[in-house]
């Protein structure tokens, strides 16, 4: 009998812990995201850069980039058809983000030949080249030659690094920076850029069997927070300067991208 209930108990300890870490996860993965969408509701982007940034604190980065998949696809298709030119924005970049599917699968590929520390590292630098090239003020406009041969290639360096750490950022943005649109219109092909990268990771991680039933119910759960987050973040976009939000989104980014690279080069 003692045998029993000693066994009882200690299947009830157990059990408790698995739902004490089951609620810390679900309590993680929605501040994450609530954080994460209220930055892309304030400025225009940076929830997938935000997620998977947090998330690489507590999970592995394969783990991460299947949690950002569905609030990454709902909230940038919302942004994608959030004006009325993507039919000639998606003609323009159409080599762009063909690179950026190329690119991923490239990336994907070559992370399961590098040590987790070594994509940590990149993780790392990606965070502070982004939080650099955001904070840039200087604007240069390509000409039409420099943007037939720059824009496969821009894609394609987006979809290695977005392979290989779940950021699709770089240098996909610097790049539809500096063809000259419109805010709205940048906006928008911000959109379409990140929807096609976050399909391109989601296929590659799928084939690759790092996507599964369990990470498809937490990132739809994920969903709820994000847009959340982005209708508390168009609201203070509305009632404060984006620009100060922005600085301050920037250099926190920094941050977590040197605390990374410290991680990677001190842990060994």
């Amino acid at each position: 009998m003692r045998c029993g209930l000693r066994h009882s108990s200690g299947m009830e300890i157990i059990s408790l812990q698995l739902s004490w870490s089951g609620i810390w996860r679900i309590l993680i993965i929605f501040t994450v995201f609530l954080i994460a969408g209220m930055v892309k509701g304030v400025i225009g982007l940076g929830l997938p850069t935000v997620a998977v940034g947090l998330l690489n604190l507590v999970m592995a980065p394969t783990e991460a980039a299947a949690m950002l998949l569905v609030p990454s696809f709902f909230t940038n298709v919302w942004q994608m058809f959030g004006g009325p030119g993507l039919a000639a924005i998606t003609r323009r970049l159409a080599a762009v983000m063909i690179g950026i599917c190329l690119g991923t699968w490239v990336g994907a590929f070559a992370s399961r030949y590098v040590a987790q520390q070594q994509i940590m590292a990149a993780l790392g630098v990606a965070l502070m080249l982004y939080a650099v090239t955001g904070r840039s003020t200087v604007n240069r406009v390509l000409s039409a030659r420099a943007e037939r041969w720059l824009g496969p290639l821009a894609g394609a360096c987006t979809g290695v690094i977005a392979g290989a750490t779940g950021i699709f950022v770089l240098p996909a943005v610097p790049y539809l920076r500096a063809l000259g649109m419109s805010r709205g219109v940048l906006l928008q092909a911000m959109g379409l850029s990140f929807t096609v990268s976050t399909i391109a990771l989601g296929v590659v991680l799928a084939c690759g069997g790092d996507f599964h039933v369990a990470d498809m119910g937490m990132s739809c759960f994920a969903l709820l927070p994000a847009v959340a987050g982005m209708a508390l973040g168009r609201y203070l976009n509305r009632n404060m300067d984006p620009a100060v939000f922005a600085r301050v989104f920037f250099v926190g980014l920094f941050l977590l991208g040197s605390y990374f690279v410290f991680g990677a080069l001190v842990i060994r």
